[in-house]
């Protein structure tokens, strides 16, 4: 008998069982999830880029707008 895959909650760190049954995953429960997801809306976890990254990305000029 294999022994069953578990994980870390990302938020807790209560391990549990990595299975399809678990609606959550990785997540322990529903409310560890939307405490994860509340970090990302306000920011605190971020994507990390580099500076010059971010003005590559909006430097291009715009079409110019015929009114």
């Amino acid at each position: 008998m294999t022994k069953p895959m578990t994980v870390d909650c990302p938020t807790c760190g209560t391990a549990l069982e990595w299975k399809p049954t678990n609606p959550f995953r990785p997540f322990c429960s529903d409310r560890c999830k939307l405490i994860d997801l509340g970090a990302w809306a306000s920011e605190e976890h971020k994507i990390p880029v580099s500076p010059d990254a971010e003005d590559e990305l909006f430097s291009e000029d715009l079409p110019e707008q015929v009114h």
